[in-house]
């Protein structure tokens, strides 16, 4: 709920719209339901307004709230753009390894480093079974399966440590398959693939 990157608040604000939507349905029927039971003697019929109000009102809001979310689940898709850093993340039981398409042979176990300010394209895969990589703050989770690459774009507004997870059940261990992501400022950024930073 504290997004540090584009895509974190965009999938905060999706969050919280559909939280909103859901909460009007379920206030909306409630009170339908309430007053069907409580109407006075010799009232109309409330039948027609339940099953109408009932469903058409819930219909309408999430079909709303489905178009919103395709809308924004189609900005969460990777798009070309200039200025995009590479990096490659396998798992494995239990670590993670990244290596680094702008510094060829540089590899880190468990700390992905990423330049602040820039977007930054994660291809996913792994060497034995379905994992998950989700940096809460910075972006969705995307799978990581045996065989094929997932690619997630994450990007981080400003420098510093952001906690990584595996959020998905992989065996015994998985709860600690953790990693951090570690944002640099440009200068950071530069030490890191000149291999002055470890």
């Amino acid at each position: 709920m504290h997004p540090a990157g584009p895509a974190a608040a965009i999938i905060a604000s999706l969050w919280w719209v559909l939280l909103g939507g859901a909460t009007l349905i379920c206030l909306f029927v409630a009170g339908l339901l309430l007053w069907a039971w409580r109407r006075p003697a010799g009232a109309a019929d409330a039948r027609g307004y339940v099953l109408g109000l009932g469903l058409a009102f819930p219909i309408t809001v999430l079909a709303a709230l489905l178009a919103y979310g395709l809308v924004v689940g189609e900005r969460l898709l990777p798009r070309a753009v200039p200025e995009v850093v590479s990096v490659r993340a396998e798992a494995r039981q239990w670590a993670w390894r990244f290596g680094y398409d702008d510094a060829p042979g540089r590899e880190t176990e468990g700390v992905l480093h990423i330049p602040a300010g820039r977007p930054v394209d994660v291809a996913i895969t792994t060497a034995d079974v379905v994992h998950s990589f989700w940096v809460p703050r910075l972006a969705g989770k995307l799978d990581a399966v045996p065989g094929h690459v997932n690619t997630l774009r994450i990007e981080a507004w400003e420098p510093g440590r952001y906690d990584g997870v595996s959020a998905e059940f992989s065996g015994d261990g998985y709860r600690d398959h953790r990693f951090v992501v570690v944002a640099h400022d440009a200068e950071g950024w530069q030490a890191f693939l000149q291999g002055e930073t470890p």
